[in-house]
């Protein structure tokens, strides 16, 4: 990714957090870090620097592209994606009511905070498009948790300029330690999932048998 980076510059910002944004978490803010490492002009790439504000408009208009397709996926695929795709990705309708009642509630702080959160903010474009949230309140939050986040990590690695690879060395060990823990977290709840979804979907069938067991009246 750092050779990516390096070589297509902005462009490659753009792209890796559009991807990120739609749905597909592939470690955006390493490259935002990254991307404010360069700026720095201290690092040895053979290109010429970036600029930073550069690179956290790059960020943030990413953000911003991949939002909206991942918003419209979920806004245009509704109930009836849910229907396809519903049982390989563990979702109900059920699911959806709750999605579009929390988002009539609290719409605006999912957007805004989930932004914020790294991994979850990759869903919350999806998630807001299954709510059916209103696109302008959905655009205003997106930029203004995206600027924010953008604008701290790509400073971060700006400020960390030749020592980003030591730091993130450093990090890589923990960060062992943590992924262990995490696939543990996601394996407990993806089966409580599992269970959860077949639940529904029983009760989903039992409710629909009695009439459709009804036969014609004589």
């Amino acid at each position: 990714m750092e050779h990516f980076l390096a070589s297509w510059g902005y462009v490659a910002i753009i792209a890796i957090t559009a991807i990120s944004s739609m749905g597909i978490p592939i470690g955006a803010e390493a490259a935002m870090g990254y991307g404010g490492a360069l700026a720095s002009g201290q690092l040895s790439t053979g290109h010429a620097p970036l600029n930073l504000v550069w690179v956290i408009v790059a960020c943030v208009a990413g953000e911003m592209i991949g939002s909206y397709l991942g918003y419209a996926i979920g806004y245009l695929g509704g109930r009836p994606l849910v229907d396809r795709v519903g049982k390989y990705i563990l979702l109900t309708h059920k699911d959806l009511d709750r999605a579009e009642h929390w988002f009539e509630r609290r719409g605006e702080p999912v957007v805004l905070f989930g932004r914020l959160v790294p991994l979850l903010r990759s869903f919350v474009s999806f998630a807001a498009g299954l709510g059916e949230m209103r696109l302008v309140k959905f655009s205003a939050f997106s930029v203004i948790g995206s600027g924010v986040f953008c604008a701290a990590l790509a400073s971060i690695g700006y400020s960390l300029g030749s020592s980003w690879h030591r730091v993130v060395k450093d990090f890589s060990y923990a960060g062992y330690v943590a992924a262990v823990l995490v696939v543990l977290a996601v394996a407990a709840l993806f089966w409580h999932r599992i269970r959860v979804v077949r639940a529904e979907r029983a009760s989903a069938v039992a409710a629909q048998r009695p009439a459709s067991e009804v036969g014609p009246t004589a």
